[in-house]
């Protein structure tokens, strides 16, 4: 450990959730949202929750454990991340929902993302797989 260079979890968690906050683009959501949270907690959960003017609450999250790969789709300018897990380890939930309430199970997380360089998404990719490992062997 002397020569890697370590980066305690509390920093990495700060990272990712400036990094995905700052490139959050909020543009690319339906005008009904009116307001959105995205966190990566001190535990090791990525969490989206979105509220809709209607009442209506979609709510995703999954442990950092399970992250295993990430994909981009669009432009620097705007795209959409894709938050893969190993399995069908992201919480999918919806709270006042006119068709019904949802508690299910999904592969991916998508988070509407703009000024994305490639280096910020390497570096993203990076970060994700690295503190895997790290949030793996401090448990």
């Amino acid at each position: 450990m002397a020569f890697s260079a370590y980066i305690p979890l509390d920093e990495q968690f700060v990272y990712l959730q400036k990094k995905l906050v700052d490139h959050y683009d909020n543009t690319q959501e339906s005008k009904e949202v009116k307001r959105y949270e995205l966190n990566v907690t001190n535990s090791g959960f990525c969490r989206y929750k979105r509220y809709f003017n209607n009442g209506k609450v979609e709510y995703f999250s999954f442990n950092l454990m399970k992250f295993a790969s990430m994909d981009y789709y669009g432009t620097d300018k705007n795209g959409k991340l894709l938050l893969r897990t190993k399995g069908e380890d992201v919480i999918v939930q919806t709270h006042n929902d006119k068709k019904g309430d949802v508690d299910s199970m999904a592969t991916y997380l998508s988070i509407p993302m703009k000024d994305m360089e490639p280096e910020d998404l390497v570096d993203l990719s990076e970060r994700l797989t690295k503190l895997n490992g790290q949030v793996l062997v401090q448990k």
